[in-house]
């Protein structure tokens, strides 16, 4: 039988692939749009992860939620450099979530508070996301922008307080499948990851209207 982590990655595989390979993310990895889509893009991470981080230590002593709470992985104050760098110290002015920003926020939120294991859910497809495939993103913003090595720009990519990414990983997937769930409770977080990958491809679908290839 396999594992939980298991069948949480192979049982999202389809959304997760769609997400990574929207019109969006696919010309922004390309280098076919420039850094204002880039910068669009780093504002609705902001909110997703003000509503994953912001009154995440409630959840600490829960018996689902609480050995997610990792305040090594929190990339808010990390976001907000970036922010700066990219739109100036006064970013908050002009901060503004897309409709599909709000949406998926709103559900991170909901589910932080009133439902743990759905919290679990949007905790491992961001956090997890961001430590492998957020890489490549890392990297290829640093090519086309000229962004500092883990730097301002791109410090949202740099957890440098995980020294060892891979072996955290490893670490990860034995919380998730030491997860305090029964099998009905399973199945709910493995379709709330799916509606976190839907939610995310939303939002990309989005910010692909708003930077069309042909203003780019």
């Amino acid at each position: 039988m396999d594992s939980f982590s298991t069948l949480l990655r192979t049982a999202s595989h389809e959304q997760h692939v769609e997400a990574e390979t929207s019109t969006f993310m696919s010309d922004l990895l390309g280098g076919r749009l420039g850094v204002a889509a880039y910068a669009r893009y780093t504002e609705q991470l902001w909110f997703v992860y003000e509503a994953l981080e912001s009154g995440a230590e409630r959840l600490a002593d829960d018996p689902v939620a609480g050995p997610f709470v990792r305040p090594e992985l929190f990339r808010l104050p990390s976001l907000e450099r970036d922010l700066a760098h990219l739109r100036g110290a006064d970013w908050r002015a002009e901060l503004s979530a897309l409709p599909a920003t709000a949406a998926y926020a709103d559900r991170v939120r909901e589910c932080r508070e009133q439902w743990p294991a759905g919290y679990v859910a949007h905790h491992y497809t961001r956090y997890l996301g961001d430590l492998s495939g957020g890489q490549i993103i890392r990297d290829r913003a640093e090519r086309a922008w000229g962004f500092a090595r883990e730097g301002d720009g791109v410090r949202f990519y740099t957890f440098e307080q995980i020294g060892n990414p891979a072996a955290f990983k490893r670490e990860y997937r034995e919380l998730l499948d030491a997860v305090r769930a029964d099998e009905l409770e399973k199945q709910r977080i493995v379709t709330e990851c799916k509606r976190a990958f839907t939610l995310n491809t939303e939002v990309f679908r989005a910010l692909g209207e708003e930077f069309p290839l042909t203003a780019a």
